[in-house]
């Protein structure tokens, strides 16, 4: 079951009409900030993980 625009566009008016547009444009703030710090800890464990000399090869 596939979503059409018209579908979506109705969707969208509800969340507006049900959580207000200031409410919707704090959620999308807030779940852009989760997603820039996870893709950074990610990004930290990769390097700390090259960082590390593998065990075995010295």
């Amino acid at each position: 079951m596939r979503l059409g625009t018209t579908e979506m566009i109705l969707i969208l008016v509800l969340a507006l009409v049900i959580f207000g547009g200031g409410k919707i444009a704090g959620i999308g703030k807030a779940l852009g900030q989760s997603i820039r710090e996870f893709k950074s800890e990610i990004r930290d464990a990769k390097d700390a993980a090259q960082d590390e000399p593998k065990n075995g090869a010295a």
